[in-house]
Protein backbone atom coordinates (compact mmCIF):
# COMPACT_ATOMS: atom_id res chain seq x y z
CA UNK A 1 0.00 0.00 0.00
CA UNK A 2 1.48 3.16 -1.41
CA UNK A 3 -0.04 6.61 0.48
CA UNK A 4 0.42 9.48 -2.27
CA UNK A 5 -1.64 12.79 -3.35
CA UNK A 6 -1.19 13.40 -7.00
CA UNK A 7 -1.00 17.46 -6.20
CA UNK A 8 1.14 16.69 -3.65
CA UNK A 9 3.80 14.97 -6.07
CA UNK A 10 3.75 16.86 -9.11
CA UNK A 11 7.59 18.15 -10.08
CA UNK A 12 9.10 21.01 -11.87
CA UNK A 13 11.41 21.20 -14.41
CA UNK A 14 14.66 21.42 -12.48
CA UNK A 15 16.42 21.53 -15.97
CA UNK A 16 14.49 24.98 -16.95
CA UNK A 17 14.21 26.64 -13.77
CA UNK A 18 18.13 26.53 -13.49
CA UNK A 19 18.51 28.09 -16.88
CA UNK A 20 16.36 31.28 -15.16
CA UNK A 21 17.98 33.83 -13.10
CA UNK A 22 17.83 33.38 -9.37
CA UNK A 23 16.96 37.28 -9.19
CA UNK A 24 14.39 37.18 -11.54
CA UNK A 25 10.44 37.42 -11.04
CA UNK A 26 9.97 33.98 -13.28
CA UNK A 27 12.37 32.61 -11.39
CA UNK A 28 10.64 33.49 -8.14
CA UNK A 29 7.45 32.65 -8.97
CA UNK A 30 8.98 29.32 -9.69
CA UNK A 31 10.60 28.91 -6.93
CA UNK A 32 7.03 29.83 -4.66
CA UNK A 33 5.15 27.42 -6.96
CA UNK A 34 7.74 24.19 -6.33
CA UNK A 35 8.12 25.10 -2.24
CA UNK A 36 3.96 24.78 -2.76
CA UNK A 37 3.83 21.20 -4.45
CA UNK A 38 6.60 20.27 -2.42
CA UNK A 39 5.02 17.51 -0.31
CA UNK A 40 5.45 18.55 3.52
CA UNK A 41 6.62 14.72 4.56
CA UNK A 42 6.97 11.91 2.05
CA UNK A 43 8.42 8.42 2.67
CA UNK A 44 9.61 5.91 0.51
CA UNK A 45 9.82 1.82 1.83
CA UNK A 46 10.12 2.70 5.69
CA UNK A 47 10.95 0.16 7.99
CA UNK A 48 12.05 -0.56 11.34
CA UNK A 49 12.78 -3.54 13.47
CA UNK A 50 13.58 -3.66 17.60
CA UNK A 51 15.65 -6.76 17.11
CA UNK A 52 13.71 -9.46 15.70
CA UNK A 53 10.48 -7.84 15.70
CA UNK A 54 9.32 -5.40 12.70
CA UNK A 55 7.82 -2.61 14.10
CA UNK A 56 7.20 -0.75 10.65
CA UNK A 57 7.55 -2.80 6.69
CA UNK A 58 8.19 -0.68 3.75
CA UNK A 59 5.98 2.50 4.58
CA UNK A 60 5.50 4.81 2.24
CA UNK A 61 3.11 7.79 1.80
CA UNK A 62 3.56 11.79 0.94
CA UNK A 63 1.66 14.33 2.73
CA UNK A 64 0.79 17.72 1.10
CA UNK A 65 1.54 21.03 2.95
CA UNK A 66 -1.89 22.56 4.90
CA UNK A 67 -2.80 19.38 4.96
CA UNK A 68 -4.02 17.22 8.34
CA UNK A 69 -3.20 14.37 7.66
CA UNK A 70 -3.88 11.48 10.73
CA UNK A 71 -2.20 7.67 11.22
CA UNK A 72 -4.95 5.87 12.90
CA UNK A 73 -4.20 2.35 14.09
CA UNK A 74 -4.43 -0.19 17.62
CA UNK A 75 -1.83 0.18 20.09
CA UNK A 76 1.30 -1.75 18.91
CA UNK A 77 0.65 -1.07 15.29
CA UNK A 78 3.23 1.19 14.09
CA UNK A 79 2.37 4.11 14.78
CA UNK A 80 5.02 5.30 17.83
CA UNK A 81 7.87 4.76 16.00
CA UNK A 82 6.82 5.53 12.90
CA UNK A 83 6.19 9.29 14.65
CA UNK A 84 9.67 8.81 16.19
CA UNK A 85 11.58 8.47 12.98
CA UNK A 86 9.36 11.77 11.34
CA UNK A 87 10.62 13.78 14.84
CA UNK A 88 13.92 13.09 14.22
CA UNK A 89 14.13 11.13 17.62
CA UNK A 90 15.34 7.48 16.16
CA UNK A 91 17.58 7.27 13.16
CA UNK A 92 16.11 5.71 9.97
CA UNK A 93 17.09 1.98 9.31
CA UNK A 94 15.46 1.23 6.07
CA UNK A 95 13.90 3.17 3.47
CA UNK A 96 13.70 7.21 3.05
CA UNK A 97 12.27 10.32 3.98
CA UNK A 98 12.15 13.99 2.96
CA UNK A 99 10.63 16.48 5.38
CA UNK A 100 9.72 20.01 4.10
CA UNK A 101 12.19 19.48 1.09
CA UNK A 102 15.05 18.33 2.99
CA UNK A 103 16.87 14.87 3.49
CA UNK A 104 15.56 13.45 6.62
CA UNK A 105 18.31 11.66 7.45
CA UNK A 106 21.12 14.30 6.24
CA UNK A 107 19.50 17.35 7.55
CA UNK A 108 18.05 16.67 11.03
CA UNK A 109 19.16 20.45 12.62
CA UNK A 110 17.51 22.49 9.90
CA UNK A 111 14.64 20.64 10.01
CA UNK A 112 14.12 20.73 13.69
CA UNK A 113 14.26 24.18 13.01
CA UNK A 114 11.13 24.17 10.66
CA UNK A 115 9.27 21.48 12.77
CA UNK A 116 7.04 21.72 15.77
CA UNK A 117 6.35 18.63 18.20
CA UNK A 118 3.90 17.99 20.48
CA UNK A 119 4.61 14.39 22.18
CA UNK A 120 2.30 12.07 24.02
CA UNK A 121 3.18 12.98 27.14
CA UNK A 122 3.89 16.03 28.89
CA UNK A 123 6.51 18.15 28.17
CA UNK A 124 5.17 21.54 30.28
CA UNK A 125 7.20 22.73 33.32
CA UNK A 126 4.49 22.85 36.01
CA UNK A 127 6.24 24.60 38.17
CA UNK A 128 6.76 27.71 36.22
CA UNK A 129 4.02 29.86 34.92
CA UNK A 130 2.32 29.56 31.22
CA UNK A 131 4.54 32.60 29.96
CA UNK A 132 7.35 31.47 31.20
CA UNK A 133 7.02 27.98 29.33
CA UNK A 134 6.51 30.36 26.30
CA UNK A 135 9.41 32.19 27.49
CA UNK A 136 12.05 29.30 28.05
CA UNK A 137 11.06 27.39 24.74
CA UNK A 138 11.71 30.50 22.51
CA UNK A 139 14.79 30.96 23.99
CA UNK A 140 15.59 27.39 22.99
CA UNK A 141 15.22 28.76 19.66
CA UNK A 142 17.08 32.13 19.82
CA UNK A 143 13.81 34.30 20.12
CA UNK A 144 14.34 36.84 22.74
CA UNK A 145 13.21 40.30 23.61
CA UNK A 146 10.49 41.85 21.54
CA UNK A 147 9.83 39.81 18.85
CA UNK A 148 9.67 36.67 22.01
CA UNK A 149 7.37 38.60 23.91
CA UNK A 150 5.00 39.49 20.73
CA UNK A 151 4.87 35.79 19.66
CA UNK A 152 4.08 34.49 22.95
CA UNK A 153 1.15 37.36 23.17
CA UNK A 154 -0.21 35.87 19.64
CA UNK A 155 -0.43 32.08 20.53
CA UNK A 156 -1.84 33.12 23.97
CA UNK A 157 -4.31 34.92 22.51
CA UNK A 158 -5.27 32.55 19.79
CA UNK A 159 -5.25 29.66 21.52
CA UNK A 160 -7.63 31.50 24.33
CA UNK A 161 -5.03 31.08 27.21
CA UNK A 162 -4.64 35.18 27.45
CA UNK A 163 -6.18 34.71 31.08
CA UNK A 164 -3.85 32.21 32.03
CA UNK A 165 -0.50 33.73 31.23
CA UNK A 166 0.42 34.13 35.17
CA UNK A 167 -1.08 30.70 36.35
CA UNK A 168 1.24 27.83 37.05
CA UNK A 169 0.83 25.13 34.25
CA UNK A 170 0.10 22.94 37.19
CA UNK A 171 -2.83 24.17 38.10
CA UNK A 172 -4.53 23.48 34.66
CA UNK A 173 -6.56 21.37 33.64
CA UNK A 174 -5.87 18.56 31.31
CA UNK A 175 -7.11 20.63 28.36
CA UNK A 176 -5.61 23.74 29.75
CA UNK A 177 -1.73 22.16 29.64
CA UNK A 178 -2.46 20.57 25.90
CA UNK A 179 -3.06 23.62 24.81
CA UNK A 180 0.15 25.44 26.46
CA UNK A 181 1.29 22.37 24.62
CA UNK A 182 0.49 23.65 21.19
CA UNK A 183 1.35 27.21 21.89
CA UNK A 184 4.94 26.27 22.67
CA UNK A 185 5.53 23.98 19.39
CA UNK A 186 4.06 27.01 17.76
CA UNK A 187 6.24 29.85 18.68
CA UNK A 188 8.78 29.76 16.71
CA UNK A 189 6.20 29.75 13.58
CA UNK A 190 7.11 26.03 12.30
CA UNK A 191 5.76 25.35 8.51
CA UNK A 192 5.06 21.46 10.29
CA UNK A 193 3.37 20.20 13.65
CA UNK A 194 3.46 16.42 14.45
CA UNK A 195 1.59 15.12 17.45
CA UNK A 196 2.21 11.77 18.97
CA UNK A 197 -1.91 10.94 20.61
CA UNK A 198 -2.41 14.81 21.25
CA UNK A 199 -6.29 13.98 22.78
CA UNK A 200 -4.61 11.70 25.45
CA UNK A 201 -6.01 11.70 28.87
CA UNK A 202 -8.50 14.73 27.61
CA UNK A 203 -12.27 14.66 28.12
CA UNK A 204 -14.60 14.26 24.60
CA UNK A 205 -15.35 17.72 25.17
CA UNK A 206 -11.48 18.96 25.59
CA UNK A 207 -10.33 16.93 23.21
CA UNK A 208 -13.06 18.27 20.46
CA UNK A 209 -11.53 21.82 21.66
CA UNK A 210 -7.81 20.76 21.12
CA UNK A 211 -8.49 19.73 17.59
CA UNK A 212 -10.43 22.60 16.90
CA UNK A 213 -7.51 24.51 17.39
CA UNK A 214 -5.72 22.42 15.40
CA UNK A 215 -7.84 22.96 12.42
CA UNK A 216 -7.79 26.65 12.46
CA UNK A 217 -3.92 26.67 12.49
CA UNK A 218 -4.13 24.46 9.19
CA UNK A 219 -6.88 26.70 7.56
CA UNK A 220 -5.60 30.16 9.12
CA UNK A 221 -1.68 29.70 8.69
CA UNK A 222 -1.19 26.34 6.45
CA UNK A 223 0.84 25.00 8.71
CA UNK A 224 0.79 21.28 8.15
CA UNK A 225 -0.72 18.71 10.82
CA UNK A 226 0.47 15.34 10.49
CA UNK A 227 -0.90 13.14 14.04
CA UNK A 228 -1.05 9.51 15.30
CA UNK A 229 -4.32 8.59 17.12
CA UNK A 230 -6.18 5.63 17.93
CA UNK A 231 -9.33 8.00 18.54
CA UNK A 232 -12.09 7.92 15.22
CA UNK A 233 -13.12 10.94 15.76
CA UNK A 234 -9.72 12.22 15.52
CA UNK A 235 -9.39 10.83 12.51
CA UNK A 236 -12.38 11.61 10.90
CA UNK A 237 -11.83 15.26 11.15
CA UNK A 238 -8.76 14.75 9.82
CA UNK A 239 -8.45 15.49 5.95
CA UNK A 240 -6.74 12.21 4.86
CA UNK A 241 -5.94 9.21 7.09
CA UNK A 242 -3.54 5.96 6.68
CA UNK A 243 -4.52 2.66 8.81
CA UNK A 244 -1.53 1.26 10.28
CA UNK A 245 -1.54 -2.77 11.25
CA UNK A 246 1.13 -4.58 12.49
CA UNK A 247 3.44 -2.14 11.42
CA UNK A 248 2.26 -1.60 7.59
CA UNK A 249 0.15 0.49 5.69
CA UNK A 250 -3.05 -1.37 5.11
CA UNK A 251 -5.30 2.19 3.57
CA UNK A 252 -4.51 5.66 2.79
CA UNK A 253 -7.42 8.20 1.64
CA UNK A 254 -10.27 10.75 2.93
CA UNK A 255 -12.42 9.37 5.98
CA UNK A 256 -15.45 8.81 3.59
CA UNK A 257 -13.69 7.07 0.53
CA UNK A 258 -12.61 4.73 3.09
CA UNK A 259 -15.59 3.77 4.87
CA UNK A 260 -17.26 4.37 1.20
CA UNK A 261 -15.16 0.50 -0.11
CA UNK A 262 -16.99 -1.32 2.85
CA UNK A 263 -20.90 0.43 1.47
CA UNK A 264 -24.09 -0.67 2.31
CA UNK A 265 -24.53 -1.52 5.82
CA UNK A 266 -22.58 -3.75 8.59
CA UNK A 267 -24.83 -6.31 9.68
CA UNK A 268 -23.32 -7.69 13.34
CA UNK A 269 -24.67 -10.93 14.88
CA UNK A 270 -24.10 -12.69 18.25
CA UNK A 271 -24.23 -16.14 18.19
CA UNK A 272 -23.28 -19.11 20.47
CA UNK A 273 -21.90 -20.89 17.87
CA UNK A 274 -20.73 -18.50 14.84
CA UNK A 275 -18.95 -20.89 12.57
CA UNK A 276 -21.79 -23.54 12.77
CA UNK A 277 -24.28 -20.09 11.55
CA UNK A 278 -21.92 -18.77 9.27
CA UNK A 279 -22.08 -22.17 7.26
CA UNK A 280 -26.00 -22.19 7.28
CA UNK A 281 -26.00 -19.08 6.19
CA UNK A 282 -24.36 -19.67 3.35
CA UNK A 283 -26.38 -23.09 2.69
CA UNK A 284 -29.44 -21.66 3.29
CA UNK A 285 -29.56 -17.97 2.66
CA UNK A 286 -26.52 -17.57 -0.08
CA UNK A 287 -25.13 -14.51 2.63
CA UNK A 288 -21.20 -14.43 3.06
CA UNK A 289 -20.55 -14.06 6.59
CA UNK A 290 -16.84 -13.11 8.13
CA UNK A 291 -16.24 -14.58 11.90
CA UNK A 292 -14.53 -11.56 13.70
CA UNK A 293 -14.09 -11.95 17.35
CA UNK A 294 -16.60 -14.45 17.68
CA UNK A 295 -19.02 -12.49 16.12
CA UNK A 296 -20.63 -12.70 12.41
CA UNK A 297 -20.01 -9.81 10.02
CA UNK A 298 -21.93 -9.22 7.12
CA UNK A 299 -21.24 -6.34 4.73
CA UNK A 300 -24.19 -5.83 2.21
CA UNK A 301 -26.21 -2.73 0.32
CA UNK A 302 -29.60 -2.39 2.19
CA UNK A 303 -28.03 -5.02 4.86
CA UNK A 304 -31.18 -3.54 7.45
CA UNK A 305 -33.32 -5.32 5.47
CA UNK A 306 -32.01 -8.76 6.50
CA UNK A 307 -32.66 -8.25 10.14
CA UNK A 308 -35.92 -9.83 9.95
CA UNK A 309 -35.08 -12.69 7.64
CA UNK A 310 -32.31 -13.31 9.78
CA UNK A 311 -34.45 -13.47 12.81
CA UNK A 312 -37.39 -15.62 11.22
CA UNK A 313 -35.01 -18.34 10.13
CA UNK A 314 -32.38 -18.43 13.08
CA UNK A 315 -33.59 -16.80 16.18
CA UNK A 316 -33.38 -19.83 18.32
CA UNK A 317 -29.53 -19.19 17.36
CA UNK A 318 -29.11 -15.74 17.49
CA UNK A 319 -28.14 -13.90 20.58
CA UNK A 320 -28.20 -10.45 19.10
CA UNK A 321 -28.30 -8.53 16.05
CA UNK A 322 -27.43 -5.10 14.71
CA UNK A 323 -26.54 -2.85 11.99
CA UNK A 324 -24.85 0.73 11.23
CA UNK A 325 -23.57 2.12 8.29
CA UNK A 326 -20.07 1.62 7.94
CA UNK A 327 -17.44 3.49 10.35
CA UNK A 328 -13.70 3.71 10.22
CA UNK A 329 -13.62 0.93 12.42
CA UNK A 330 -15.73 -0.96 9.78
CA UNK A 331 -12.74 -0.32 7.35
CA UNK A 332 -10.11 -1.15 9.70
CA UNK A 333 -11.92 -4.39 10.42
CA UNK A 334 -12.36 -5.08 6.72
CA UNK A 335 -9.15 -4.74 5.59
CA UNK A 336 -7.11 -6.61 8.70
CA UNK A 337 -9.67 -9.47 9.83
CA UNK A 338 -9.56 -8.12 12.97
CA UNK A 339 -11.01 -5.38 15.45
CA UNK A 340 -9.47 -2.29 16.11
CA UNK A 341 -8.91 -2.16 19.61
CA UNK A 342 -7.16 -5.15 20.02
CA UNK A 343 -3.50 -4.70 20.98
CA UNK A 344 -1.39 -6.68 18.47
CA UNK A 345 1.85 -8.12 18.69
CA UNK A 346 4.03 -5.87 16.71
CA UNK A 347 6.57 -3.48 18.40
CA UNK A 348 5.44 -0.18 19.49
Amino acid sequence: MVCFQGQAIRESSSESFSKMSASSPVAQASARTEHTQTPALEAEGLGFSYGERQALSNVSFAIARGEVFGFLGPNGGGKTTLFRILSTLIPIQSGRARVLGRDLAGDTIEIRRKMGVVFQHPSVDGKLTVLENLQHHGRLYGISGRKLKERAAAMLDSLGLTSRTGDLVETLSGGMRRRVELAKAMLHQPELLLLDEPSTGLDPMARREFFGHLEQLSRRDNVTIVLTTHHMEEAERCDRIAMLHQGQLVACAAPGELKSQVGGDVVVIHTAAPELLQRKLLQQLKLKSTVVDGALRIERPRGHELIRELVDSFGAEIESVSFGKPTLEDVFVHLTGHRFDVSEDAAP
